[in-house]
């Protein structure tokens, strides 16, 4: 389907749609909120049996998300163990490596038996990958206000890899209104480090370009396309190419790009499919404020759940896909600020929702929002997460996209419209009524329901729910604790246990910086106040040394 991603340049009539349904996300939210709050004044009976309900689906789902995200956890580590080029070796002979049934340690049998279920598809598919040797990657970096002490890690990592690095183009996308110290240590980062790829170099984008938006698609949009003739130069075939965007300050494990490779050789219909790793905010993490400690973690936590359900994962921060789809579907858009989110749906809307996410079981490490003191973090991680909120931009042109769409199954227009619309909806609401919407109803109790049952209850009941919820919370430390990368420190045991006392900070961090910025994209929104993009402040103090 050719469908015009993006809200500008629209037919009247497609504009008109464009700006109720801008308007629909903000409503949904503040009509749940504003009618609790009304509800618990005028009919608080009514107000405590929605609250009663809401809790329990709450809780549902809270022990739901914490038993995958246990068993990601555990197929995380499980897949540290994996030995990607052997596999990606393997599979250029498929037919006898696939006949070799080889051993395997008892932990790592439930992943030799994915390897071969997924050899097994890939063998009666027919649809044999390239030569591991003709596979190529590209890597974009776009760069604006990251100094060469971010940049260089990212290429550092990147030189490291397992897999072959003279088969890995490096672009920095530069914005020609950077300072002049900034490009500076692009360039010095570009000269130290060319030797080690097939190829590296900068890409300058010219400021103001026409129909363009000062957003990061934009950039990496220019910068693709100056590597789209790179590519075609050097007569490399652009179904070969895998492309990785990933933030400057992106650390990689050694890992990534082989573990990436074959997942790419092993997938079926791999020219459309994105690939999905796992976040971790690890290069700074013991510099930052606790609060922004556990904020991160949480993502990280949300991504290693949505890794379990492919059917509905869209990809997120840094991410790569197929070079040859984002071609054909004239690469990233150039007035959204979710270009990570928005480029899935462009892709599955332009290939009628034949366009897929293949989670991966490996780490990539970026930085926690940060600053030069407590307060301006907070303002930095809460600009931060409403950006990530502003992803529901997509809403209004996912909607208008499945409308017009006939050859989307009416089903997966559903389920993905439904978790799109759902997900932005409990984001934006569900902290306030956890922590005070869903107590109005007693506060604001009449008589008459003060002496009911009802009344008596909602507080048991609620302090029930939230006793098992702790179990959840009690999960989620242990994990956060485990994810930590090591620390030369004195008594790390004393680090790890001020780390796991951070949590209960919870109740701050669910309002001020889950539900209030994801409120706050809603209603920019719905009133037609378009957000700009706005570039995280990466800071890395010097109090502790980490080994990542």
């Amino acid at each position: 389907m050719r469908f015009h991603y993006s809200k500008e340049n629209l037919p009247p009539g497609d504009a008109k749609w464009q700006r109720r349904l801008e308007i629909l996300p903000g409503v949904a939210s503040w009509t749940t909120l504003l009618g609790m709050l009304l509800l618990s004044v005028f009919s608080p009976f009514t107000a405590a049996i929605i609250t009663i309900s809401f809790y329990l689906c709450w809780l549902f789902r809270l022990l739901y998300m914490t038993l995958f995200l246990v068993l990601s956890y555990i197929r995380l580590n499980m897949e540290n163990k994996t030995d990607w080029m052997a596999r990606i070796h393997g599979i250029d002979h498929l037919v006898s490596y696939y006949q070799e049934r080889p051993s395997s340690q008892p932990w790592q049998s439930f992943s030799i038996w994915i390897h071969q279920q997924e050899l097994k598809k890939l063998l009666d598919s027919k649809q044999l990958p390239p030569p591991s040797k003709d596979i190529y990657h590209l890597v974009i970096l776009p760069i604006i206000k990251e100094s060469q002490e971010i940049i260089e890690p990212a290429i550092k990592a990147i030189s490291q890899q397992q897999f072959p690095t003279k088969q890995i183009i490096v672009v920095f996308a530069l914005e020609e209104r950077a300072k002049e110290q900034i490009k500076n240590g692009v360039y010095t980062v570009e000269h130290k480090y060319k030797s080690f790829f097939l190829d590296c170099f900068t890409v300058v984008h010219p400021c103001d370009l026409p129909n363009e938006a000062r957003v990061k698609g934009a950039n990496i949009t220019y910068a693709a396309q100056k590597a789209t003739a790179n590519i075609f130069n050097r007569n490399i075939p652009v179904e070969n190419v895998i492309v990785s965007c990933f933030d400057a300050d992106t650390v990689v494990d050694q890992n990534y790009f082989s573990c990436l490779t074959y997942h790419f050789m092993v997938t079926t219909d791999r020219q459309r499919c994105s690939f999905q790793p796992i976040p971790v905010y690890h290069n700074n993490i013991w510099y930052v404020p606790g609060f922004a400690r556990v904020v991160e973690t949480g993502s990280s936590f949300f991504q290693l759940v949505e890794a379990t359900n492919p059917e509905k994962l869209v990809t997120f921060s840094s991410h790569s896909m197929s070079f040859k789809a984002l071609v054909e579907v004239n690469y990233w858009p150039l007035d959204m600020i979710s270009d990570d989110s928005a480029i899935f749906w462009k892709c599955y809307i332009h290939y009628d929702g034949k366009y897929r996410v293949i989670p991966m079981y490996v780490t990539l490490s970026m930085d926690v929002a940060n600053a030069d003191n407590w307060w301006r973090t907070v303002k930095s991680v809460y600009k931060q997460k409403r950006r990530w909120a502003w992803g529901v931009e997509n809403v209004p042109l996912v909607m208008r996209a499945f409308w017009q769409d006939k050859e989307i199954p009416l089903w997966d227009k559903f389920r993905h419209g439904f978790k799109l619309l759902e997900g932005h909806w409990s984001w934006a609401t569900w902290g306030f009524i956890l922590s005070f919407v869903g107590w109005l109803p007693v506060l604001f109790a009449r008589r008459e329901f003060a002496s009911s049952v009802v009344y008596y209850n909602v507080p048991q009941i609620a302090s029930t729910i939230f006793n098992l919820a702790s179990l959840c919370l009690i999960t989620s430390i242990i994990l956060s604790v485990a994810l930590l990368p090591k620390t030369n420190v004195r008594y790390p045991i004393l680090v790890k246990i001020g780390h796991a006392l951070e949590w209960l900070m919870i109740p701050f961090i669910l309002v001020f910086l889950g539900a209030l910025p994801a409120l706050d994209a809603q209603t920019r929104l719905m009133f037609g106040k378009y957000l700009e993009f706005w570039v995280s402040n990466k800071g890395r103090g010097k109090w502790i040394k980490t080994n990542i």
